[in-house]
C-alpha cells in the first residue's frame, strides 16, 4: 500500500489569508489571483511574493502590461512588506511586453520557459495573464490555442517544482475559461461601492487538497498590505456548566442579588435602555469591578470615547492597562474587522470582561453592506466571545416606547444569555428610572421592578413600588386597596 504524499503548506505571510485558504498554500500549485481593476489583486500577489521568495526559493515576476517594472515597484514599494535589498537578489522582474504584443502564445511560452531555466524559481507571478489572452485573440494565428497554452504551462511550472500566481482582470466568476480548471487555486477578488462607502472582500472559489472557509471574507488594504478578516472561530463543543456556577460581580450593590447572584461566567448580558438611563455607566463599573478582582477586560466604543471628564474610572483603568480600548475610526467596518480587534487585545491582556457599547453605534460604525445580516454577524461574534470563556456586555439603544414592550430594537434580545432592561417612568411630575433582571439563562433571579438613580458614585439601585401599578406604561397609578378585604 503506497503512502500518502503530504503536501508542504506555505505560509503567506498575509495576515488572515492563510485561515480563510484551510491552512497556508499548497507547496507547488498553479493558482488564479481573479478581480476587477483596483480590487488589489498586484498588492496582494507582491505581499505574498515579498513573504515567499528567498534566495534558495526566488521568484520571478513577469509582467505582460504596457507598464515597466519600475513603475510597478514604485507603488509597491509605499508598502511596508517592500524589501528592496530583494530585488534582483531573491525576486527578478521580467518584462514580457513586447513579446505579448507580437500575439504569437508559443512565443510567450518559450520565453517563460527560459527564464525559468535560466534562474530555476520555486515562485512564479504572471500579471497580468488576461493580457496574454486579450493578445492572443486579437491575432489570427493558428499557433494561438490558449486551452493549450495554459494546459502545458501548468504542466510545466508543476514540473519545475514552481508554486505559481497568474494575476488576471476577470468581472465574472461564471466566465468560463480554461485557466479555472487547470489551476489548483482560484482566489476571487471583489470590491464594491455604496454610497460613500467601499468594500473588499474575497472568495477562495477553489483550492485543491484542502477545506478552505466558505463564503466572502472582508479584507483591508492599507500601509502594512493587505489583512484578511476570518470569521471568528466558533466552538462546536459546549463546555458543560460547572456547579456552583462561577457568577461575577457587576459592581452596583443589589443588583447581583437581583441576577441571582450575579452574572454566570461565560455568560452574554444585554443592557438596554433608553437614552441617558445608565447603561456606559453600568458596562464601566462591570469593568471596574473585575478590575478589582484582578480581572482585565476590553471595551469596544462607537460613540463617546472615554476620557477623564466624563468616566474618570474608566479612563484610568485604560491608562493603568487594566482594560484594552478597540475604538477604531477606519470606515467601512465589517464585523469580522471588530472580532479580530477584540480578539486581538483579549489576547493581549488575557481578557475575561467584553463590553460593547453600543449596538446602536456599532451598526452605524459598519459598511451599509453590513447592515442587512447584522443579527446573524452579531450572533456569530457573541457565539464567539463566550465560546472562549469571556463574559460580554452589550448595551442596546431602545426608545422608551410604552405601548409595547422590547428588549432590543434589533430582534436580537434571544441572542444573549441574560438581559437587564431600563426604563423611565413620570412619578408625581417628576422623571425617575426603574430597572428590571428580565432573563438569566438556567438561573432564577428576581422579578422586581427596582427604581434607581445615578450620582457621583455610580448607579444606586433603590427600592420597589409596591402600591405602584402600570410601571412599564411610564405613568404608573397608585393601587386603591378595598377596605373591605380581609
Amino acid at each position: 500500500m503506497s503512502s500518502k504524499v503530504t503536501i508542504n503548506r506555505l505560509a503567506t505571510g498575509v495576515p488572515g489569508l492563510d485561515e480563510v485558504l484551510g491552512g497556508g498554500l499548497p507547496e507547488f500549485s498553479f493558482n488564479l489571483i481573479a478581480g476587477p481593476p483596483g480590487c488589489g489583486k498586484t498588492t496582494l500577489a507582491h505581499q505574498m511574493m515579498f513573504a515567499l521568495a528567498t534566495p534558495q526559493r526566488p521568484a520571478l515576476f513577469f509582467t505582460v502590461l504596457g507598464e515597466p517594472p519600475l513603475k510597478m515597484l514604485r507603488y509597491q514599494q509605499q508598502f511596508d512588506f517592500f524589501d528592496s535589498a530583494a530585488i534582483n537578489q531573491s525576486i527578478h522582474y521580467i518584462n514580457l511586453a513586447d513579446d505579448t504584443q507580437a500575439g504569437d502564445l508559443d512565443e510567450v511560452l518559450r520565453r517563460i520557459v527560459s527564464e525559468v531555466q535560466a534562474h530555476s524559481p520555486g515562485l512564479v507571478f504572471v500579471d497580468s495573464f488576461r493580457s496574454v489572452v486579450l493578445a492572443s485573440q486579437t491575432r489570427d494565428n493558428p499557433n494561438n490555442n490558449l486551452p493549450l497554452f495554459v494546459q502545458q504551462l501548468g504542466m510545466l511550472m508543476t514540473t519545475w517544482q514552481a508554486t505559481t500566481f497568474l494575476i488576471g482582470e476577470y468581472f465574472n466568476e461564471t466566465d468560463t475559461n480554461p485557466v479555472f480548471t487547470v489551476a489548483d487555486g482560484l482566489i476571487w477578488l471583489r470590491q464594491s461601492v455604496q454610497r460613500n462607502s467601499m468594500v473588499r472582500k474575497m472568495e477562495i472559489m477553489k483550492m485543491r487538497g484542502q477545506p478552505t472557509l466558505p463564503g466572502l471574507h472582508t479584507f483591508r488594504i492599507a500601509t502594512s498590505g493587505v489583512r484578511v478578516f476570518a470569521p471568528a472561530a466558533i466552538s462546536t463543543v459546549e463546555t458543560p456548566l460547572e456547579f456552583p456556577i462561577k457568577r461575577l460581580k457587576m459592581g452596583v450593590a443589589r443588583l447581583d442579588d437581583m441576577l441571582g447572584g450575579g452574572l454566570p461566567q461565560g455568560y452574554s448580558l444585554l443592557v438596554a435602555g433608553p437614552s441617558g438611563s445608565g447603561k456606559s455607566i453600568l458596562a464601566a463599573t462591570f469593568l471596574a469591578e473585575g478590575a478589582r478582582n484582578g480581572e482585565t477586560g476590553v471595551i469596544a466604543v462607537f460613540e463617546q470615547r472615554p476620557n477623564h471628564s466624563q468616566n474618570p474610572t474608566l479612563a484610568a483603568l485604560i491608562h493603568s492597562g487594566q482594560v484594552g480600548l478597540v475604538d477604531s475610526r477606519a470606515a467601512d467596518l465589517s464585523i469580522d474587522e471588530i472580532v479580530h480587534l477584540l480578539l486581538t487585545e483579549i489576547t493581549r491582556i488575557k481578557a475575561t470582561r467584553v463590553v460593547v457599547d453600543s449596538l446602536s453605534g456599532f451598526e452605524l460604525a459598519l459598511a451599509p453592506t453590513f447592515r442587512e445580516d447584522f443579527r446573524e454577524s452579531l450572533a456569530r461574534m457573541v457565539s464567539a466571545l463566550t465560546g472562549a470563556g469571556i463574559t460580554v456586555l452589550l448595551t442596546s439603544e431602545l426608545e422608551d416606547r410604552y405601548t409595547d414592550l422590547r428588549f432590543s430594537p434589533y430582534g436580537t434580545a434571544f441572542l444573549t444569555d441574560a438581559i437587564i432592561v431600563q426604563r423611565y417612568i413620570e412619578v408625581q411630575s417628576r422623571l425617575q428610572r426603574i430597572m428590571a433582571v428580565v432573563k438569566v439563562r438556567a438561573s432564577a433571579h428576581s422579578d422586581e421592578l427596582r427604581l434607581y438613580h445615578i450620582d457621583d458614585d455610580g448607579l444606586q439601585i433603590g427600592e420597589m413600588l409596591p402600591d405602584q401599578e402600570g410601571l412599564l406604561g411610564g405613568r404608573p397609578t397608585r393601587q386603591h386597596v378595598d377596605k373591605g378585604e380581609v
